[in-house]
């Protein structure tokens, strides 16, 4: 008799998911798939409002990154006016994409996916958790909340609180500033940086330790996609799309991330909310995609500060002779090599003076009938498509979520992981535990992934008093 294990919910990731392993005679994981199982329809929601809400009201969608959809719709409502945020605008929106880096890349290593590692997966559950990392090692713990409390203050500092901001508006900011503001954080950058090094140093450690069990979990190609500069380096805020082949060719470049439907399309399939999309010259499932702090740093040819290029280095030789680096725990630390390179680009912004400038807003009498803002969020790339009538008012809205985008690669992972550490016959807690890594080292953020209605598979099954399947509908 063939068995099915399910996993419910995964735990230590934002929103609600469940992964069911299917076994066959042999006890072997024959199948495995990772379900999203919440809806909450922010697409359908935002239709009716002015379009200048939608920085405040997409940002709703998370407590965890509201930055992100604050600054992508910031970006489509300056497309929708046809203007550009004057220089001290768009940096201080930078500013605060860098404070939303570098506290949500800690919280998800320290907090969530550090426990594992450093305890190991087969740790106590009770203990493996950030309070279990607290008691065992009290001093790497404490640098992991500082560094998300310094990203929270870049946040605050600059939109003016840690928790969605009510920052951005059209044509650019209504907050400047001030020189006590930013001398507060630029004598904290020596102290943080060092913690961010330190988190590398320990993740280092833990590779070089593990390196076959490191170099095999979750480990397959991909294409991957993400911004770069016009020079070809790792962005976050601007720039221009990228996607690169699992052999590692460019097969697009500085591709107008306002024509991201020709690039893109999207797949469903009837057992998860969350769609499937797919790089559309290659289809699907074949064109199935990564995106990310491991593919941006796939895809770009340097990094752009001092130091976290020199960690780039390290990176890249975890290749192993391959053309990028596949395997699904090196997503954490190509995570701790951004936080590096946040705190570096924070200083850089803060010591130029034209940042405390109170030029922040550019006016326009313009009106176009849609706009497209596209930035690099922690988990990666987020699309903001807004289209708009004569008198402002969003007639509909399209929304991409960076975790969408590696639902394929977590399903993937979540099945080369089960295969390889599950054994049905001799059921262990830790095994399962590792299936959840798997999906831990995407952090997906479920609640801003599943949005659109009326267009996702459904499958709906009706259970009897004993558990018993006794009908079921799918469309």
């Amino acid at each position: 008799m063939s068995r099915v294990i399910k996993i419910d919910p995964i735990t230590r990731v934002e929103g609600h998911g469940r992964v069911t392993l299917h076994l066959d005679e042999s006890g072997a994981v024959e199948r495995a798939r990772f379900h999203v199982v919440e809806f909450r329809g922010f697409e359908k929601f935002c239709e009716g409002r002015h379009f200048s809400e939608m920085p405040t009201l997409t940002q709703r969608i998370c407590g965890i990154c509201p930055v992100s959809h604050h600054l992508a719709a910031a970006k489509a409502i300056d497309a929708i006016c046809n203007v550009e945020p004057p220089p001290t605008a768009r940096m201080l929106r930078e500013l605060m994409h860098m404070g939303q880096l570098i506290q949500s890349h800690a919280l998800s290593f320290f907090h969530l996916s550090a426990p594992d590692l450093l305890m190991g997966f087969d740790a106590p559950p009770e203990k493996r958790n950030i309070f279990g990392l607290i008691a065992e090692d009290p001093g790497n713990a404490r640098k992991g909340i500082g560094l998300r409390k310094f990203g929270q203050d870049v946040i605050a500092a600059s939109g003016g609180r840690k928790i969605h901001p009510d920052f951005c508006v059209p044509g650019g900011v209504n907050k400047a500033l001030s020189v006590d503001e930013r001398d507060g954080l630029l004598s904290r950058i020596d102290e943080v940086k060092q913690w961010a090094h330190d988190g590398l140093n320990l993740l280092r450690g833990y590779f070089d330790k593990e390196q076959s069990f490191v170099s095999g979990f979750g480990t397959f190609p991909t294409f991957y996609m993400g911004l770069i500069r016009p020079d070809g380096g790792l962005e976050h805020y601007d720039g221009l799309l990228r996607m690169k082949s699992p052999d590692g060719t460019i097969v697009e470049d500085s591709y107008s991330p306002a024509n991201y439907l020709s690039l893109i399309a999207e797949a469903t399939e009837d057992w998860s909310y969350l769609k499937f999309p797919f790089y559309r010259a290659a289809g699907y499932p074949e064109g199935s995609y990564r995106v990310g702090p491991l593919a941006r740093l796939n895809i770009c040819d340097q990094v752009g500060t001092p130091e976290a290029d020199a960690e780039l280095s390290y990176f890249r030789s975890l290749s192993q002779g391959k053309p990028m680096v596949e395997g699904s725990m090196y997503f954490h630390y190509a995570r701790l090599i951004e936080v590096l390179f946040g705190i570096e680009r924070v200083a850089l912004l803060l010591n130029d003076p034209e940042i405390l400038s109170e030029d922040l807003i550019a006016e326009s009498t313009e009106l176009c009938e849609e706009g497209v803002g596209v930035i690099e969020a922690p988990r990666g790339t987020l699309f903001h498509h807004f289209m708009v009538n004569d008198h402002g008012g969003i007639e509909r809205v399209n929304l991409i979520v960076a975790s969408g985008q590696n639902n394929y690669a977590m399903n993937r992972a979540v099945a080369e992981v089960a295969r390889e550490h599950v054994n049905g016959a001799q059921l262990e807690e830790s095994m399962l535990n590792k299936v959840e890594a798997a999906v831990r080292c995407y952090d997906p953020c479920l609640s801003c992934s599943t949005h659109a209605l009326g267009q996702m598979g459904l499958r709906v099954e009706l259970y009897d008093a004993e558990r018993n399947l006794v009908d079921e509908v799918s469309r």
